[in-house]
């Protein structure tokens, strides 16, 4: 398919706290658009604070799609993201408005823009098993480097507290015989993207940082965390290990105290936002980058209006 037969797919993207939420609301006012989310932690209901998940008001100024999908006890994997994105996406284009992807999820950005074939590698649950397993003896981090002997480039972009995508990673390895880096394809984009991101200097995104998680805990952090563990949610669920639930539950049990989970929550979202860093470069010259001023909104309709006008 010819570029200009393409159509346009408005991509913002940067890292967490770095305000990617109400610059997409504005440009979505100013373009007659709607959001697509592309963070995987919005996917999930009642898990609204630790996410700063958008609120009702800004949904009901603008529509917001792939947020409140599923139940924390459920599992969406990229595939399932992927399939559903490209329906709304296209639902939207249907409306005649213009989606607008954002998120700070890394592979399900480029799983769209990039047109990842995934592979249908069906779970070998007794492989999982035994994984897990070997996870829980020798512990994530020495389970990560594992996987890092194998295939660095996957261990690079996956966490190592995400034991549950490095043990994913490893058992299509396993099977397959092949680098789970290698295994996702690509094919051609179905849409035209134009990718604008956000940046802001290093110190003052951590001040950002700091004071978004210093407002989920008084807006009731501790409390959601609560009421999902007492609505029947297993603290060991994969989404209970996000970053803000995991170290809120080593609180509620008593293992941490309330000031050293704020810590470790304040540390390790700095080291989710440097892991962001290997997904959306300073160098990809597809990203057209806006540093934060007063002038950004316009400068970024701007670029979007100048590439639609060469689409057209």
């Amino acid at each position: 398919m010819r570029t200009q037969d393409k159509l346009p797919l408005i991509v913002i993207v940067g890292p967490t706290a770095v305000g990617k939420t109400s610059v997409s609301i504005e440009l979505a006012e100013h373009l007659d658009g709607e959001i697509v989310s592309a963070d995987s932690r919005l996917l999930y209901r009642g898990m609204d604070i630790g996410t700063a998940k958008p609120t009702t008001e800004e949904k009901r100024d603008v529509p917001h799609h792939l947020i409140d999908m599923a139940e924390p006890d459920e599992t969406w994997s990229l595939a399932v993201y992927q399939r559903n994105a490209y329906r709304v996406i296209d639902e939207v284009h249907a409306r005649g408005k213009l989606p607008i992807l954002v998120g700070g999820t890394g592979q399900y950005v480029r799983a769209i823009i990039e047109g990842w074939q995934i592979p249908p590698q069906a779970p070998d649950y007794g492989l999982r098993e035994a994984l897990n397993h070997w996870a829980e003896e020798i512990g994530a981090e020495a389970f990560h480097r594992r996987l890092e002997t194998l295939d660095g480039e996957a261990a690079k972009k996956i966490d190592y507290r995400n034991v549950r995508r490095v043990v994913r990673a490893m058992e299509v390895i396993l099977r397959t015989g092949e680098r789970f880096s290698e295994l996702r394809r690509k094919q051609e984009c179905p849409y035209q993207p134009i990718i604008l991101g956000i940046s802001r200097p290093r110190e003052e995104l951590y001040q950002r940082i700091d004071q978004r998680i210093e407002q989920m805990l008084e807006a009731g952090l501790v409390e959601e965390v609560s009421d999902l563990l007492e609505g029947g949610y297993a603290p060991d669920l994969p989404t209970m290990s996000a970053i803000g639930y995991g170290e809120i539950i080593q609180f509620l049990k008593g293992e941490i105290s309330y000031d050293e989970a704020v810590t470790l929550i304040k540390r390790n979202t700095r080291i989710f936002v440097r892991r962001q860093a290997n997904w959306f470069k300073p160098d990809d010259p597809r990203i057209h980058w806006f540093d934060v001023d007063d002038e950004m909104l316009s400068r970024m309709e701007l670029t979007v209006r100048s590439v639609l006008n060469e689409l057209s």
